[in-house]
């Protein structure tokens, strides 16, 4: 088996002891962010899996579009992320 040759590591521990992969990413192609598909790029990015700038370039998103998902999911967690969600956790 073939294994196209990448930076960074192929797979990571999560906190809660399970594995993510790069496999687990979301498609290249997504064109519709759901809240799972958003948390699966962050926590991504926390574990090391891919960086913040690997992400942006690999989804097509900009920069502050990637850093409010990573503060509303900090300072709010995965909920946040929700379409729904954004007047509740909004700053004024």
């Amino acid at each position: 088996m073939y294994l196209k040759k990448i930076e960074g590591p192929r797979a990571v521990t999560l906190p809660d002891g399970t594995i993510m992969t790069r496999a687990d990413l979301p498609p290249k192609d997504t064109g519709r962010w759901v809240a799972s598909r958003k948390a699966t790029v962050v926590k991504g990015i926390r574990s090391g899996l891919l960086t913040a700038d690997e992400a942006c370039s690999l989804y097509a998103l900009s920069e502050e579009e990637l850093e409010e998902w990573l503060t509303a999911v900090e300072k709010h967690g995965e909920s946040a992320l929700k379409a729904t969600a954004l007047q509740k956790y909004r700053q004024p």
